[in-house]
């Protein structure tokens, strides 16, 4: 007989970021999710957000996901497919995929455990390990502190970094973009996130500015619903259209990579509502030709990039994973040197989260705000 579930459990963690991601993203919300089994099995997962709902997505966990699921076979793939149809009238994507990978990532861990392997090793491992690129949050930074940020991912060895764009006037943008590309020099790719502030004249305008610093890759000018935009902008845009962290089911995956407006997809583990819709969304990619670079959360998409049939590069944003940040029970289930991720090998997700945020100082005891003052934080 297969295992039913017998309860789920949730409880809410929010840690300072050790750099503040704007006056607009000062931490980041956990919901930790605990899952058993009529067998005795344990899993454990959580739903991640940095800014809006980490209540409204715990209270869909414990009101209406909860019971759902008490007594389904404790399998993944069912489980989704069920609960998804399930919330659907409460919206197909969103804070209801985010509060599914409660679940889902926790029946992945299950599963794993049981196996008596990791998660990368349940999935069969493909990769020895992927390239890392550097990554930050720092649109609020000064542009010597944007240098700065910089040369330290050039130390760190990494061969890719990302920057963040959407100044008010688009000369500022061009400075920084100018500097990071002097700092990291011709041979290293260089990506800009303006992260839906542009609207598609401005993306035109800022493409006849920017493409000359040689871009790997513009991520998600303008809104990212604005599916029509998109198919106008590939289609005359010099430098490949990457988007996704704002895209959370196949369905809309699908209607991006059909109008053939997208060059690279990038989606969220948690959004998209776990590694089950995750590995669906990757497939449809690989039979269109379409690049994969998952969003956010190395410790797990790491793990998972680790599994794809075709090499993805994973993002690291400075001093923000969950290790760095002091949120888990124990050490990181992955690993980064010189540029590459490889995975430790650990039962299930590998890695749990503990009851309180590790007391971690800031890596240079303050961060800047929005304007580029200094904000002193304490993990307390």
């Amino acid at each position: 007989m297969p295992a039913r579930i017998t309860g789920l459990t949730t409880r809410l963690i929010t840690v300072p970021l050790l750099r503040s991601w704007g006056a607009e993203a000062p931490e980041n919300h956990v919901i930790v999710t605990e899952l058993t089994t009529d067998d005795g099995g344990t899993g454990h997962g959580f739903s991640w957000t940095p800014t809006i709902g980490p209540q409204a997505v715990k209270a869909l966990l414990d009101y209406d996901i909860a019971p759902f699921i008490l007594g389904l076979e404790a399998n993944p793939e069912i489980v989704w497919d069920q609960l998804w149809k399930r919330l659907h009238e409460a919206g197909g994507g969103g804070l209801t995929t985010i509060a599914m990978a409660g679940v889902d990532l926790a029946l992945w861990d299950l599963k794993a455990r049981q196996a008596g392997t990791s998660v990368t090793g349940l999935l069969g491992q493909r990769q020895e390990s992927v390239e890392v690129y550097g990554s930050g949050v720092n649109l609020h930074y000064t542009l010597d502190q944007l240098v700065e940020q910089a040369r330290r991912w050039v130390a760190a060895g990494h061969n890719a970094v990302k920057i963040k764009v959407g100044k008010p006037e688009l000369r500022e943008d061009a400075e920084r973009v100018a500097a990071v590309r002097q700092v990291i020099g011709p041979d290293r790719l260089l990506m800009i996130d303006a992260n839906q502030r542009w609207d598609l004249a401005h993306t035109f305008r800022a493409l006849e500015v920017l493409g000359e610093y040689g871009l790997e890759w513009l991520e998600e000018p303008i809104r990212a619903d604005d599916l029509w935009a998109y198919r106008r902008l590939r289609k005359q845009s010099p430098v490949p259209i990457a988007l996704g962290e704002n895209v959370h089911t196949i369905y809309r995956f699908r209607d991006f990579i059909e109008a053939e407006a997208v060059d690279i997809i990038q989606p969220n583990i948690v959004r998209v509502g776990g590694i089950t819709p995750f590995r669906r969304i990757v497939e449809l990619a690989r039979t269109n030709s379409i690049r994969v670079a998952p969003h956010l959360l190395p410790e797990l998409s790491g793990q998972l990039a680790l599994t794809l049939a075709e090499a993805v590069s994973v993002e690291d944003v400075e001093d923000a994973s969950f290790e760095q940040l002091g949120i888990l029970d124990g050490p990181s289930p992955v690993r980064t040197r010189n540029s590459r991720l490889t995975s430790s090998g650990r039962p299930g997700l590998g890695f749990e989260f503990s009851g309180q945020p590790a007391r971690l100082p800031a890596p240079d005891s303050s961060v800047p705000d929005s304007k580029g003052n200094r904000i002193e934080y304490s993990n307390s």
